[in-house]
This record gives C-alpha cells, structure tokens and sequence, in this order.
C-alpha cells in the first residue's frame, strides 16, 4: 500500500542543553549491516541528553496499516512490528532524533519521517488512525516510570538561576528569572540531588542543594523563595527551595499535544 512521506512525529521537550555523548545511538542492537546506516556522527545529528537515559518503546493501534520497521538516525531498531504489538522498551541516550516509521521490509515505503525529542524517561509512541484516512499519526507519552518537575522562582533579590543533579554538567533548569515558572520535564523516578546556581555558575557557585525524592507518576514544583541577603527584619525569611507535590498524573501515562 503505497504511504505518503509525513512529517507527523511530535517532539516532547526537555529542559537543559543536552551534553554531547558518543556511541550507538540504543544500547542494544546490531546496524552494520543496515543498508539505511549512515556516517554522520551522534554529535551531529543529535541534541545530546544530560543525566540519565530514556527507555522508548512503539506500540501499533492502527489498524489498516501493514507491519513496519522503525528507523532512528537510519538506524533500524525495530523490525516488522505488527498491528496490536507493542515493542519492548529499547534505551535511549536522550536527546532529539531523526525517526521514520516505514513499511516492514521496504525501507522506501515512509509513513512518517520528523524530529522527536526525547528526555530523561521512559516514553511510548503509539501509532494510532488510519492509513487511508489520513488520520496515521503518532501519539507520544510519557509512561509512568516518571516523575514530572517544574521549577518557579520567586525570590525577589535572587539571580536568574540554573538547577543542576548533583551528579551532571547541564542543567536540569536553565537561566530561570525571578517571576518565571518552568514547563514541567519527565525524570526517572529516584532520589536526586539538586544544585541551585547562578546562571551559568558552577558547582562551587551554589546557592543551596536540595535532596529530592519522586514518586512514580507524580508531578512536583520546586519554589526557590525568600531571600539570598535578608533585609533587615526579615533575617527568618532565608533562600530556600520547597518541593510541592502536586498531584498524580491524570493517568499512568500522559499524552504530549505540544507539538
């Protein structure tokens, strides 16, 4: 069945540059003798991801579409996966990637080609509508197994601040002014530990670190409040950052219409 090439596969940001990384593009997998390989470098093709690894899997809901291979970077990663089949999850360095969903067996056969970013989580695209249609197109959600943050600062004589993991170069945050509040971002479930610094500061510029522990399917906020230097009678009113929990997610996986 002949499919027309669609630019149809949405991008779920993440926040903070993502840190160059090397090697396969998954963890598991053989390419060499994939005849869609290609010799651009990760570092070129790719935003790189920052503090830890994203796990993908690809479920296939749409009924009148024949089987289909799954390309990442012309890397063939999964092969004839057919109709109510749902891959396991394959690890991922986060970071953005070219994605094309083909016929299983014919790589010329495109049903959709885009960019998709993926961060520190676990996530399924689930391909969904049909062919003829013209309704074919992917969903992409954040399975649980996540936990989503969002950082607001509200410290009025604090500078624009990034928050880091304890253990990464980039950050979680970047460049939050006082007033702003962050989009949620996806993480691992787990404890973290967390560096407030001025923007663009390092390590030994931290203001503060915090010891955080998320929860599967849960979303928190981190309020950075109160005063770097206390005014004075308001010495009891000190720099700090309080976690909120906000609320379960709505379901075990959320659905992103970012894009």
């Amino acid at each position: 069945m002949p499919v027309s090439r669609r630019s149809a596969l949405k991008g779920l940001g993440a926040a903070g540059a993502a840190a160059a990384m090397s090697g396969q593009v998954f963890a598991k997998g053989e390419y060499e003798d994939d005849e869609r390989n290609e010799t651009a470098s990760d570092d070129e093709k790719r935003k790189k991801g920052d503090t830890a690894g994203a796990a993908v899997r690809v479920a296939h809901f749409s009924p009148d579409a024949p089987n289909v291979d799954v390309y990442v970077d012309g890397n063939k990663v999964i092969s004839d996966l057919a109709y109510d089949d749902v891959s396991p999850y394959l690890e991922i360095d986060p970071g953005t990637y070219t994605v094309q969903v083909t016929a299983a067996g014919d790589p010329g056969t495109v049903a959709f080609e885009g960019d998709v970013t993926f961060g520190p989580a676990f996530y399924t695209v689930a391909a969904i509508g049909e062919l003829e249609a013209g309704t074919f197109e992917p969903l992409v959600l954040v399975d649980a197994g996540a936990a989503l943050v969002r950082l607001v600062h509200a410290s009025p004589d604090a500078p624009a601040v990034d928050v880091v993991p304890a253990d990464a170069e980039e950050p979680l945050f970047a460049d939050v002014a006082f007033g702003d509040g962050t989009d949620y971002v996806p993480l691992p479930t787990g404890s973290y530990t967390l560096e407030v610094r001025p923007a663009g500061g390092t390590a030994a510029d931290a203001v503060t670190t915090l010891d955080v522990d998320l929860a599967e399917a849960t979303a928190y906020t981190a309020y950075a409040v109160g005063y770097l230097e206390p005014p004075a009678g308001r010495e009891n009113r000190p720099f700090a950052v309080n976690v909120t929990v906000d609320g379960p997610m709505a379901d075990a996986t959320t659905r992103d219409d970012s894009a």
